[in-house]
């Protein structure tokens, strides 16, 4: 019986679990990865397929409809996986002919669907992919908000939002970013090795091609990722993978040599053994999390980066803080939130959010925000962080705060990346600066 690419079977599995299991797709595409022992080759095509079909999955069940009998939503989740993923591979990718991919996507139904929908698998897509490219859009809904989210395969609720928010023009720059492949970046470990000498190095072990980022200083982007985990590089501590934007965050509360920090949502501890390097592992780091299994990804990536200053406790801040009252030079607030500023490498999370996921969300880190402030010593700095774009979550935090804690005042940095607002907000964007989006300020206790 011949059997479908690794690759594709792989990609299929995990699509399915998202929709059945609400797992997340990195994690259950690493895991899946790891289980079937896929070459990087086959790694990359599938974390391909995922991701793609993920960002893209409204756009494709709307150019997939007119060429099945049963709306898409009624089918099975396989078939439903199997036919998004082979359409994705049809309209979005070039290196392999059409007909292997609906050959592979039939076999992977006979497997696994019920008897005769390999037929329909294979009806449906072979007509799909003989359309010309430029005949394969069907009509757009009439309004004009919907046509545009489903044009670029946003939930219109939040299309909507960004709309309204940013204009019609710079919304749909926005959500044509959300949905480019990210670049691979990576923080060099500066306690280890400098960024020109990673680079060298990164050639030499590996042939990866890198160059430095244009904002964060630690920071260098690779021309292709591949799997960093696997390189020796990696395994000897030289760097974190970690996008531009989220370096900037640590450098904003700007640790020192000696002082005490507290990172209060600390796991799986990418900012806060950046933190450590900015303070050239000399200090102290109180590094918290509610989820005590999270914190052992902390103690993991300080063992590999050789950070020796950080100490995890597991809780709540809201609990923990009584203990920790005005004892922290710098507190790092990186909290929960709705991750609508990382879709691009967290493409199913715009499926499962939610309007209602915005307000929520600003509760608890209203509740976070107030408990850390305690920890903060008079002249102390603190920095609330998402990496989310909306206001809710970020200015109406920030104000509501400083609000009611007279103590505290706006304290942007005299010097810094280019990407402070009048407010002295960092706001980093996807369509205008390239980076994930992140919203960050730094506020200072005058007393």
């Amino acid at each position: 019986m011949k059997t479908a690419a690794p690759a594709r079977a792989v990609a299929a599995d995990v699509l399915r679990r998202v929709a059945t299991d609400d797992a997340f797709a990195d994690v259950a595409l690493d895991t899946a990865i790891s289980a079937a022992r896929l070459s990087p080759r086959d790694a990359a095509l599938a974390t391909e397929l995922t991701f793609g079909t993920l960002r893209w999955q409204r756009y494709l069940d709307w150019v997939l409809a007119p060429h099945s009998k049963r709306p898409l939503e009624s089918l099975d989740p396989i078939v439903r996986a199997l036919l998004r993923m082979t359409a994705y591979q049809i309209a979005f990718l070039d290196r392999v002919p059409d007909f292997a991919a609906v050959s592979d996507a039939v076999t992977l139904a006979r497997r696994r669907g019920r008897p005769g929908v390999d037929g329909f698998v294979n009806a449906v897509l072979r007509a799909f992919a003989r359309l010309d490219p430029a005949a394969r859009e069907p009509a757009l809904p009439r309004d004009s908000v919907e046509a545009l989210a489903t044009r670029w395969s946003f939930p219109t609720w939040l299309a909507t939002r960004w709309i309204d928010r940013y204009g019609r023009d710079e919304a749909v720059a926005l959500m044509r970013a959300e949905n480019e492949r990210p670049p691979a970046t990576l923080r060099v470990n500066t306690l280890r090795i400098t960024r020109e000498n990673l680079i060298e190095r990164l050639a030499a072990d590996d042939g990866i091609v890198a160059r430095p980022t244009a904002l964060a200083p630690e920071g260098i982007t690779l021309d292709h990722a591949g799997a960093p985990a696997s390189w020796r590089s990696f395994g000897d501590g030289l760097f974190a993978v970690q996008d531009e934007a989220s370096m900037l965050v640590a450098r904003l509360l700007d640790p020192r040599p000696g002082e005490t920090i507290a990172d209060v949502c600390a796991a799986p501890g990418t900012k806060t053994t950046h933190l450590a390097t900015l303070m050239g592992n000399q200090g102290r780091i109180v590094a918290l999390d509610r989820e005590p299994g999270r914190l052992v990804r902390v103690t993991e990536a300080s063992a590999r980066l050789g950070v020796t200053i950080v100490e995890t406790v597991p809780g709540r801040v809201e609990d923990l803080a009584p203990d920790l009252a005005g004892s922290a030079d710098g507190v790092l607030v990186d909290a929960p939130c709705t991750n609508l500023g990382v879709l691009r490498r967290n493409p199913d999370v715009k499926w499962r959010r939610a309007p209602g996921d915005v307000a929520a969300a600003s509760v608890r880190q209203r509740s976070i925000l107030d408990a850390a402030a305690s920890v903060v010593k008079p002249g102390g700095r603190l920095v609330y962080a998402t990496c989310s774009l909306e206001p809710e979550e970020n200015d109406a935090v920030t104000a509501d705060f400083l609000a009611t804690h007279a103590e505290f005042d706006l304290d942007p940095p005299a010097s810094f990346p280019r990407l402070l607002d009048a407010s002295g907000t960092l706001r980093c964007l996807p369509h205008r600066h390239g980076t994930d989006g992140f919203t960050a300020v730094r506020m200072r206790r005058t007393r």
